[in-house]
């Protein structure tokens, strides 16, 4: 992810799950708007709550942990409020589009972590796995008649908002969806923001009041929440997914009618595995993060896979930064111009993290939120950029490469294909060759749009963190969006930011990661 004051070297380590004082307060009890603010709550239906139902329900589909979650929260103050339980239900189906071993893996490790922690607060947790597609269809609806209200997530890409929406004009009960997808409500920005200084201006105007409101460390305390279950027929009919499928067991998921050829990976999904990435981070690797583009210094976060499938929030990463640098809301910088440097405060490393996971990442919201079209559609990319890609599109390329020569990584550039081996082996691409892969694709591919086409199917298909607004950005950076013409015109790229794998090997230390990447090195092979 992409700096302030101080050396980050000197500041105090602090665990993670810690609140700070004097910010992100989530006080108990009290009027039911008041834990979650009214700017991340909406109506999706016109239904009524209905007050003589047995429990609220949270369907659990973007924000998939127990924990800095204001989806979770809403749903208890809503049984805290009717005094009803909480039922919670997390659903996989298995007809989403590159639904693979790896993406499904992922999430049902996140699942096992959900039924502990749910347990051992009393709570009804329901994971249902789809086994044949549309195996689902009716669950919600079945829980939702004993229903008071539904609560679920706000999030603004993939299939998620079209499936909300169906779900609402079905359900005959209340349905709220709540946004918890960073430190700024997606609402508060109206306007669609071209660059990430356009944004960071408004940003450091009006994020400031919001520093205030942050989700529950630890909502499910109390016991209050407890006593619900799941009605006998909709636990036969749809019946919870078993403890060896939750530990994505190879027969298991063998037997599901995903993509089998995209494998596991060894990087784990849910909770635990999300914190020790984060407590790893945050406990020295962030000293380093400053020299983040060489490959061989592995000084990134690595958090992506788990902020997007909901398994970490961006508060608690956040909670997590500002306890380290020993930050309070006083130290806000007075300078609030756009600037990267100075806003927050904290040290150069931290602020440099912070540019990533709040401007960076909620630029790519702020998009998909106000242009849903823009995780796919080329006619998205700025004036400026299609234009010049439409000029040079009869370019001469060569080489050129299908998609399948791409996906293999059987290029003539030991680099990309060190890129394209990481991603098939681990799921992700070291964060400044991902840029670099983009652009290389755009080089070699038959069109701009062709090439747009592959890295969004190479990407979603094979990165933990693909199908994310966050991974829209990147890809749509390679072709122009978020940056500005450079000069001089070239062939194929027009004025559109050129970067070369040559120069990356004079400016990057990547021998290490050359050979750990290297044509010897993949152990693993697609279908």
């Amino acid at each position: 992810m992409r700096t302030g004051r101080g050396s980050a070297g000197s500041r105090g380590g602090a665990a993670v799950a810690s609140p700070l004082s004097g910010f992100g307060r989530s006080p108990a009890g009290g009027d039911l708007m008041r834990r979650v603010p009214a700017a991340r709550v909406k109506g999706a239906n016109a239904a009524p709550v209905r007050e003589s139902g047995r429990f609220v329900l949270l369907w659990m589909i973007a924000s998939r942990r127990a924990h800095h979650s204001f989806a979770l929260d809403r749903a208890s103050e809503w049984s805290r409020d009717l005094r009803r339980p909480l039922v919670v239900v997390e659903p996989l189906r298995c007809d989403y589009r590159w639904a693979s071993d790896r993406l499904h893996a992922f999430v049902l490790q996140g699942m096992a972590d959900n039924v502990r922690t749910f347990a051992d607060a009393g709570v009804a947790y329901h994971p249902y796995v789809e086994p044949t597609p549309g195996a689902g269809r009716g669950l919600l609806e079945a829980l939702a008649k004993d229903a008071c209200v539904v609560v679920t997530d706000d999030f603004p890409a993939f299939f998620l908002p079209h499936m909300v929406s169906a779900a609402a004009a079905r359900l005959g009960v209340r349905l709220e969806v709540v946004d918890g997808n960073g430190l700024l409500p997606v609402s508060e920005a109206t306007a669609v923001y071209p660059t990430a200084y356009a944004f960071r201006r408004f940003l450091q105007r009006a994020l400031p009041e919001h520093l205030e409101h942050f989700p529950s460390v630890s909502p499910l305390e109390g016991g209050e929440l407890a006593g619900g279950s799941i009605p006998d027929e909709v636990a036969r009919r749809w019946p919870a997914a078993s403890r060896r499928l939750l530990s994505a067991d190879r027969d298991d998921l063998a037997a599901l009618p995903i993509d089998h050829g995209v494998p596991v990976v060894a990087t784990r999904g849910g909770t635990a595995a999300a914190r020790a990435t984060l407590s790893r981070f945050i406990g020295g690797r962030i000293d380093r993060y400053l020299e983040r583009s060489h490959p061989d210094e592995e000084a990134s976060s690595e958090l992506s896979p788990w902020l997007h499938f909901g398994h970490a929030s961006a508060h608690e990463v956040f909670r997590a930064v500002a306890a380290r640098e020993r930050w309070k809301p006083d130290l806000l910088g007075k300078e609030r111009g756009g600037k990267k440097e100075g806003f927050w405060g904290m040290s150069p490393a931290a602020e440099a993290f912070l540019d990533e996971l709040v401007t960076w990442r909620e630029l790519g919201f702020n998009m998909l939120s106000k242009r849903p079209e823009a995780g796919e559609s080329f006619e998205t990319l700025p004036p400026w950029a299609m234009r010049t890609l439409d000029e040079h599109a009869g370019d001469r390329r060569d080489p050129v490469y299908g998609r399948a020569q791409l996906e293999g990584a059987g290029t003539h550039d030991e680099v990309w294909n060190a890129a394209q081996r990481q991603l098939l082996r681990e799921g992700r691409i070291q964060n400044y060759l991902r840029m670099l892969w983009g652009k290389k694709i755009l080089e070699w591919s038959p069109s701009p749009r062709d090439a747009l086409a592959t890295m969004i199917e190479l990407n979603d298909r094979l990165a933990l963190d693909g199908r994310d607004p966050n991974s829209a950005s990147g890809i749509f950076w390679c072709l122009g969006r978020y940056d500005r013409p450079w000069g001089p015109t070239r062939p194929i790229f027009g004025v559109v930011r050129y970067m070369s794998s040559d120069n990356a090997r004079r400016k990057l230390r990547m021998k290490e990661y050359l050979r750990r990447y290297g044509p010897d090195a993949l152990q693993t092979r697609l279908l």
